[in-house]
């Protein structure tokens, strides 16, 4: 039977996975020239059919519209994203990736694949499995998030 004290030791462990995770992302998205919340808000507008309003976009990452603001003006003056009109009302406005934010992403994709390969490192590919299995465990249980 777990203890709460067995339950508090993952739970740390856990956190002090998470953290590392970030960090690894974090050192490999330096170079691309990109926070982890842009290559969060590039991946989002990626999951639309069509360039997404800024209102979609904060919704859907939790966000307060000013967050998104800032961080589509970023994207946007590195190139990666454009502001473009809806073509049903004046007043709003869609974002849509540019062709170097698909590239960028590409890249973003592969950075992460290194991050997650330089954790699961020490582990072997069984371990890997029963790994895998428990995090989708974890994730079914979760309340839905869409990103």
């Amino acid at each position: 039977m777990d203890s709460p004290d067995s339950d508090g030791l993952l739970a740390e462990q856990l956190l002090r996975l998470t953290r590392r995770l970030h960090r690894i992302q974090s050192r490999q998205l330096e170079p691309i020239g990109i926070t982890p919340a842009q290559f969060r808000l590039l991946r989002t507008v990626a999951h639309y059919d069509g360039p997404p309003r800024m209102a979609d976009l904060a919704q859907r990452l939790d966000v307060v519209p000013r967050a998104v603001t800032s961080l589509v003006d970023a994207l946007e003056a590195s190139g990666r994203v454009r502001r473009t009109p809806d073509p049903d009302s004046r007043r709003v406005v869609r974002i849509e990736l540019t062709d170097e934010g698909r590239a960028t992403l590409r890249s973003l994709r592969d950075a992460r694949r290194a991050a997650a390969e330089e954790i699961l490192a020490p582990l072997t590919a069984d371990q890997r499995e029963v790994l895998s299995g428990l995090l989708s465990a974890l994730v079914a249980g979760m309340p839905e998030r869409r990103c």
